[in-house]
């Protein structure tokens, strides 16, 4: 075996902890001169490799722990260079000033609460955390309905439940209150789900409009969401796809014109030139039943807001707006 005296030296003539990993390797590895070392041991007798693996392993002890000083040794030197180089005076005046900014979901939400207050809307708020009948009872999903299925719910053993949506408000409010209610339910929500357009908790702004019957229709309900969207999105193109919700008859989903290829068709789009953005509809009679209304009609509405932000400001991963990057955030300065 060579000197243990020149592997000892080989070691601590390191001065980079990429110099020490390939010394390491040529000692300590599958090729490295202790395994052939070790390897000697099948062309000794008994007595002999006993005493040659005895010197062998305290050998082998030896450079370990020379090797783990001089690597503590190196680390150290790297830490302390690493933090005189990033040093910061705290007494040095700083004249950049450092700007903060509204997250773009928080900032989404005002502009769209803005919007809905300047036609007279009322905020409303209700729990986060609710019972099955406000959640999907009284806004006609019985128990075992098909449509509970497109709603991952989270479930307490009592029972209860984190909402799926802010409709619940909706029905706190008619409970509470008797017509005209013309109100907004924003908030955050909570379903199963996690993926690229989709996180467990998200937000959600949900309209409701309630009047004598036959004052409001569904052509008011039409130009009141597109002005909307113009309102968010500028001058897009707006159309209302018959579709199917459970507390509203008829229902629509709304899209919008791509924003990113005009109509055109890209990736983003699906190549059909169209965005969805909110779904909509006639309050069903089902749902006033509930909550003891009599003649009277209404409309309701609903959009997540994490959708019209990533449409808003172009980003493609929902996630990256709960990771709290900094390099995102700093971008909405």
């Amino acid at each position: 075996m060579e000197e243990l005296t020149i592997l000892e030296d080989s070691i601590t003539s390191c001065t980079t902890l990429e110099e020490l990993e390939k010394v390491r390797v040529d000692i300590f590895g599958k090729k490295g001169v202790l395994t052939k070392e070790f390897a000697k041991l099948a062309t000794l007798n008994a007595e002999e490799k006993k005493n040659f693996a005895q010197g062998l392993n305290l050998a082998k002890e030896k450079l370990q722990e020379t090797f783990d000083t001089h690597y503590d040794a190196i680390k150290s030197t790297l830490i302390e260079a690493k933090l005189k180089d990033e040093k910061i005076d705290l007494s040095l005046y700083n004249t950049t000033p450092n700007i903060g900014a509204l997250h773009p979901v928080m900032e989404t939400m005002d502009k769209i609460i803005e919007y809905f207050v300047s036609l007279d809307f009322s905020v409303e708020k209700g729990p986060m955390i609710e019972d099955d009948f406000h959640n999907f009872e009284a806004l006609n999903l019985p128990k075992h309905h098909p449509a509970r299925d497109m709603q991952d719910t989270f479930y307490f053993a009592d029972g209860s439940l984190l909402r799926t949506h802010t409709s619940p408000v909706q029905i706190r409010k008619m409970l509470s209150s008797k017509p005209p209610i013309r109100m907004i339910a924003p908030g955050s929500v909570f379903r199963r789900d996690y993926d690229l357009t989709h996180t467990p908790m998200f937000h959600q702004v949900e309209g409701l409009v309630v009047q004598h019957k036959g004052e409001v229709s569904f052509a008011n309900l039409k130009f009141m969401l597109t002005e909307f969207l113009h309102f968010m999105f500028g001058e897009v193109e707006v159309r209302f796809r018959p579709s199917f919700f459970p507390f509203t008859e008829p229902s629509a989903e709304v899209d919008i014109s791509c924003i990113f290829c005009k109509g055109d068709g890209c990736r983003v789009c699906s190549h059909t030139g169209w965005l969805e953005v909110l779904g909509c509809g006639i309050v069903d009679p089902n749902v006033f039943k509930a909550v003891d209304y009599d003649d009277v009609s209404g409309y309701a509405f609903g959009l997540g807001v994490e959708r019209f932000a990533m449409l808003l400001h172009k980003i493609p991963d929902l996630r990256s707006l709960f990771e709290g990057d900094i390099r995102l955030l700093e971008q909405f300065r």
